[in-house]
C-alpha cells in the first residue's frame, strides 16, 4: 500500500512540473521585424506602430535593429528564425547586401516581406511592402517645375545612398518628371557633370543612374548632405545661385541642405523638396525652410505589412498591386498612396487629419 502511494505521489509530482513547464514556455513568435536604425525618428515611428498592431490582433512580435550593419541584419534574422517566426518584415540597411539574410530565411521555410526598401539580388523575397516610391520622386520634380517660370532655371540634385534601391526608385521618379524640362532649358544642372552628360536622354538604365548618384548622394546623413552642399556652393559662380531649384532626398537631407543654402549670401531665394513629413521638417515647413515633403503616412505602411504578414500565417496569398524587378524576380508589391505637402495644406492633411497634434508646432 505504501509502495502504491509512493508511486502515485511521484507520477502526481511529474504531471505538476511538467504542467508548469508547460506553462512557463512561452508562446511562439509569430512575426520578427528587422529595421535599419534606432537613430533616426522614422523607424521608431515604425517600430511603436507595429508592436500596437500586432499585438491587438493576437500575434507575438519581436522587433531588432541593425544599426546600419549587415552582419548585424543577418544576426537579427537568424535570432529570429531560431525563436520559430513565421513572417519576418525586413527593411534592409543594404539592398543587396541583405539577400543573404533572405535566403537564410527562406530556407528555414521563413515567409520574408521586404519593408518599404527592396531586398536585390534573391529569389526569397515573397512581397514588397511599400509606397508608390516612382510617385515620391515625381512629385519632387513636379512641385520643382509648378514654381519655376522661364528657362535658365538653377537645379542642384541629390540623392540616397547608393546601398539603398529606394534612392534609385526616387531618383528615377524625379528625373521622368525633371528630364523634358531640363532638356527644353526649363532648368540648368548645376552640380552634376554626368546628370548633365545624360540630360537629353527621358529613361536612364540602372548603371546611369549609379553614375549620378555617385556625384549626388548624400548616403541618407545629415551631413554629408550639408558639407555637399557647401561645396557645390563654393564651387558654382554667382550665377548659378539667386533663385535655385533643390531635389532633396528625405526631410533630415533636406534641412541640411536647406541650411547650407539658406547660409550662401548670394542664394536669394529657394525651392527645396524631402520626403516622410518629419516633425522638424513640417515645423521647416511653417517656418518657410523647406518648401515641400511628400507625406507617406506610415499608419497605412504598418497597416499594410500587418495585413500581409498575417495572411501569409495564415497560408493566404495577400493582395498585391504590381511588382518590383529586383534583379532576380519580379516582387509583388502591396503599394500605398503618397501626398504632397507644403504650407498651404499642411495643417489640413498633417494636423487636422490626426498624423501630429497640432501642439506639436508653433506658427500655425
Amino acid at each position: 500500500m505504501k509502495k502504491a502511494l509512493a508511486v502515485l505521489s511521484a507520477l502526481l509530482l511529474v504531471a505538476i512540473v511538467a504542467t508548469t513547464v508547460s506553462c512557463a514556455q512561452p508562446e511562439k513568435l509569430a512575426v520578427g521585424i528587422v529595421l535599419p536604425t534606432k537613430d533616426e525618428p522614422r523607424w521608431i515611428q515604425d517600430q511603436t506602430r507595429f508592436e500596437a498592431a500586432l499585438k491587438a490582433a493576437g500575434h507575438n512580435v519581436e522587433i531588432l535593429f541593425s544599426q546600419g550593419d549587415s552582419s548585424k541584419e543577418k544576426a537579427n534574422v537568424e535570432a529570429l528564425i531560431t525563436k520559430g517566426a513565421k513572417v519576418i518584415v525586413i527593411c534592409p540597411q543594404d539592398a543587396s547586401a541583405a539577400a543573404a539574410a533572405a535566403d537564410a530565411a527562406a530556407k528555414a521555410g521563413v515567409k520574408i516581406i521586404s519593408y518599404d526598401r527592396l531586398i536585390r539580388d534573391t529569389s526569397a523575397v515573397d512581397y514588397y511592402v511599400t509606397f508608390d516610391s516612382i510617385a515620391v520622386g515625381a512629385a519632387w520634380g513636379d512641385y520643382l517645375i509648378k514654381n519655376a517660370t522661364g528657362t535658365g532655371n538653377n537645379l542642384f540634385l541629390y540623392a540616397g545612398a547608393a546601398s539603398d534601391n529606394n534612392a534609385f526608385i526616387f531618383f528615377e521618379g524625379a528625373w521622368s518628371a525633371l528630364q523634358p524640362k531640363i532638356a527644353d532649358g526649363t532648368f540648368v544642372i548645376r552640380n552634376s557633370s554626368e546628370a548633365v552628360a545624360l540630360q537629353n536622354k527621358a529613361k536612364l538604365t540602372r548603371e546611369e543612374m549609379a553614375k549620378i548618384i555617385g556625384q549626388v548622394t548624400t548616403n541618407w546623413d545629415f551631413n554629408v548632405a550639408k558639407s555637399k552642399a557647401e561645396a557645390d556652393l563654393t564651387a558654382a559662380d554667382k550665377a548659378s545661385k539667386g533663385t535655385v531649384y533643390i531635389c532633396a532626398p528625405n526631410d533630415g537631407t533636406a534641412r541640411a541642405i536647406a541650411d547650407a543654402f539658406g547660409a550662401d549670401k548670394d542664394v536669394t531665394k529657394y525651392f527645396i523638396s524631402g520626403q516622410d513629413a518629419e516633425k522638424a521638417s513640417v515645423q521647416y515647413i511653417i517656418d518657410g525652410k523647406q518648401s515641400m515633403t511628400v507625406f507617406k503616412d506610415v499608419r497605412m505602411l504598418v497597416d499594410d505589412a500587418i495585413k500581409a504578414a498575417i495572411a501569409l500565417i495564415e497560408g493566404k496569398a495577400p493582395a498585391a498591386r504590381g511588382s518590383y524587378n529586383n534583379g532576380k524576380k519580379d516582387v509583388p508589391a502591396i503599394q500605398s498612396p503618397v501626398i504632397t505637402v507644403d504650407k498651404a495644406n499642411v495643417k489640413s492633411i498633417l494636423i487636422d487629419g490626426g498624423y501630429y497634434a497640432a501642439a506639436d508646432f508653433t506658427g500655425l
